[in-house]
């Protein structure tokens, strides 16, 4: 059987950004994919990267993605890796695609010697909650996301 999991190469590109509108129609935000087609080759694959992918392909269609970044832990002293996206489509769903994109992504962590994986899930999202349990991992529950984006961030930064 060949592995249906390898490194995104540019010519997927079309298929990770129609894999991100999807995740954002399940994670109730449609409209708030402001990324292109020409954003994310620049960023995946132009001349310094800032982000990396593996997809799932299943008889040519690349039907999951786990898109990821390098870290770093101060206490640790070492570089971790974030997911930012993990994603499968409907139905390619119940067949391990999501399992086997995160194991193959933490062996990427171990290779590279980080010191850990990390993500973050909606609390809403109970069967990703529930996944991710079944793994192994743990909420970081006395941690909070803070963000500034937009006109926030540009307010700020004058």
């Amino acid at each position: 059987m060949t592995d249906p999991l390898r490194r995104a190469t540019a010519a997927d590109v079309g298929d990770i950004l129609r894999l991100i509108r999807e995740l954002a129609a399940y994670e109730r935000e449609p409209d708030a994919v402001h990324a292109t087609v020409d954003s994310l080759t620049a960023t995946l694959f132009g001349p310094t990267p800032s982000a990396e992918a593996l997809v799932a392909e299943v008889d040519g269609e690349v039907v999951g993605l786990a898109l990821f970044f390098t870290n770093f832990s101060t206490w640790t002293g070492r570089a971790g890796l974030y997911l930012e996206d993990l994603y499968v489509a409907p139905h390619a769903r119940g067949t391990g695609l999501g399992k086997a994109l995160l194991q193959r992504l933490a062996r990427i962590a171990v290779g590279r010697g980080c010191a850990r994986l990390e993500w973050s899930v909606l609390d809403w999202n109970q069967p990703a909650i529930d996944f991710y349990r079944s793994l192994g991992a743990k909420a970081m529950s006395e941690w909070t996301v803070h963000r500034l984006d937009g006109a926030a961030l540009e307010r700020f930064a004058k």
